[in-house]
C-alpha cells in the first residue's frame, strides 16, 4: 500500500511546473533538516549541552523568537528583491547556524546560535510556499500545498531515521545532518530556480512604510483573526512534537533512537495518506475539516493521558498525524486566496509569524507544564485544541461569508 500510494504521490510531480516542482523538493530537503534534529534536540540539551530541563523550552522559544524578531522587517522582502536571492540566503544562514549548533555548549551559545537559526529561516518557508502560489493557479492551491506537505513529510520521515543512526556516535551529529541539508537547498536554489516574481506587481508602485506593509495581519482583520486561533491550535499539538520525547524518555518506553523512530512513523502516515485524504475530503468544507482536526487532536492528548506505553505513544502519534493531514493545507490556501500578486509573500510571511508565535510559546508552555505534572500538558492541550478548534471553524464560515458578499 505504502508503495502504491508514493508512487502516485510522485506520478503526480511529473505535471507540476518546474518553479513548483524545485520548491517542492526544498520542502523534501527542509523538512528532513528539521526530522532529523527535533526529535533528538531535548535529549542533547539535557545530556550533551549541559542545559536544564527547565530551559530547554526556552532555547525553543528562541529558535522560534529570532523569525519572530526578524519577520517584521524582512518578512515581505520576498515581494521587492524577489524569491531566488532570498531563498539562496535563507538556505545559506540556516545550515551555517545548524552547523554552528554543534560546537554550542550551556544555555547561552546555544540560544545565540538558535536566534539566528531563527533570523535566517524568518523567511524560508513562506517563500517556498509563495513559489507554489506564484506558478499553481488558485483553485489548485490546496492541492498543491497539501503535495507539498507529502515531500516535507518524506524529508520528516527520512531525517529521523537518519538522526537515529547519527546519534549512535554522539547526539549533536544531527545538527551536522541538517546543515548538509539546508546547504543542498542553496545549490538547488542556486542552480535550478528561476525567479518567479511577476515584473510590474503591486509591491513594485506600493512604497507602504513601517511593519505593516509587512504584516497584513496589522491591517487585515480577517487575516489577524484567522491567524489568532492557528497560533491557539498548533501551540496545543507542538506541545506532543516537544514534550512527547521526554514523556517517553522518562517512562523508559522509548530509547532516544526510538524516540526517532516514532516520529518517522508519523510522518509516514503523512506521506502515506495526505494525498488521498485531501482528494477524498475535496468536497466536505474548510470548518468541518478543521473541528475534525481538533476532534482527533484531542483523543490523542487523552491517549497520552492514560499511559506512556508504548501502544498508547503509537496511537497519540497517529492521531497528531491526522489531526495534522486534516488541518495543514487548510489555512495557506486559506490565507493566498486573501492575498493578491503584489503582496502574496508577505501574506505567507503572516502564516509564518502565527507558526512562530506557537514554536516559541508552544514548547516553552509544554516543557514548563511536564516540569509541574506528566500529564498535565495532555489535559490543557484537549481543551486548547477542542477551544481553538471551534474558534478557527468560526473564522472560517465568516472570512468566506464576507468574500461572498463582495461584488
Amino acid at each position: 500500500m505504502f508503495t502504491q500510494r508514493f508512487t502516485g504521490n510522485l506520478s503526480f510531480l511529473s505535471v507540476v511546473k518546474r518553479p513548483a516542482s524545485i520548491a517542492l523538493l526544498l520542502f523534501l530537503l527542509v523538512g528532513f533538516a528539521d526530522g532529523a534534529m527535533l526529535p533528538f534536540f531535548a535529549l542533547w540539551a539535557q545530556g550533551e549541552a549541559g542545559i536544564p530541563v527547565a530551559w530547554i523550552g526556552v532555547l525553543f522559544g528562541c529558535y522560534a523568537g529570532g523569525e519572530i524578531l526578524a519577520t517584521p522587517f524582512i518578512g515581505g522582502i520576498a515581494d521587492r528583491i524577489g524569491r531566488r536571492p532570498v531563498l539562496l540566503c535563507s538556505t545559506l544562514g540556516v545550515g551555517l547556524g545548524f552547523a554552528m549548533l554543534y560546537f554550542s555548549h550551556g544555555v547561552f551559545q546555544a540560544a545565540c546560535v538558535l536566534l539566528f537559526i531563527g533570523v535566517s529561516e524568518s523567511v524560508l518557508h513562506p517563500t517556498i510556499a509563495t513559489v507554489i502560489a506564484d506558478t499553481i493557479p488558485g483553485e489548485k492551491t490546496r492541492s498543491y500545498f497539501s503535495l507539498a506537505r507529502v515531500m516535507s513529510n518524506i524529508g520528516r520521515a527520512a531525517g529521523p531515521a537518519v538522526g537515529a543512526v547519527l546519534v549512535l556516535h554522539s547526539l549533536g551529529t544531527v545538527f551536522l545532518g541538517s546543515a548538509v541539508a539546508l546547504f543542498a537547498c542553496a545549490c538547488l536554489v542556486a542552480l535550478a530556480l528561476p525567479e518567479t516574481r511577476r515584473a510590474g506587481s503591486l509591491a513594485d508602485d506600493d512604497d507602504e512604510e513601517g511593519l505593516a506593509s509587512l504584516l497584513p495581519a496589522f491591517r487585515d482583520r480577517r487575516l489577524a483573526g484567522l491567524l489568532a486561533w492557528v497560533v491557539l491550535l498548533e501551540m496545543s499539538s507542538s506541545w506532543i512534537e516537544a514534550v512527547l520525547p521526554l514523556y517517553a524518555h522518562g517512562g523508559h518506553t522509548l530509547t532516544p533512537s526510538g524516540v526517532g523512530s516514532l516520529f518517522t512513523y508519523g510522518a509516514l502516515l503523512v506521506v502515506v495518506f495526505q494525498f488521498p485524504l485531501t482528494r477524498v475530503t475535496r468536497n466536505a468544507s474548510e470548518s468541518t475539516l478543521i473541528v475534525a482536526s481538533g476532534v482527533v487532536l484531542a483523543m490523542a492528548f487523552v491517549a497520552l493521558m492514560l499511559s506512556s506505553s508504548l501502544t498508547t505513544l503509537i496511537v497519540a502519534m497517529t492521531g497528531f498525524a491526522f489531526a495534522d493531514m486534516l488541518f495543514g493545507p487548510l489555512v495557506p490556501a486559506a490565507v493566498n486566496a486573501m492575498a493578491q500578486d503584489g503582496n502574496r509573500a508577505t501574506y505567507m510571511a503572516a502564516v509564518s509569524v502565527a507558526n512562530d508565535i506557537k514554536d516559541t510559546v508552544g514548547p516553552a508552555t509544554g516543557t514548563a507544564l511536564f516540569a509541574v505534572g506528566v500529564h498535565v500538558p495532555w489535559v490543557g492541550g484537549m481543551v486548547i485544541a477542542a477551544l481553538a478548534a471551534w474558534g478557527l471553524a468560526s473564522s472560517m464560515r465568516r472570512s468566506r461569508g464576507q468574500d461572498r458578499r463582495i461584488p
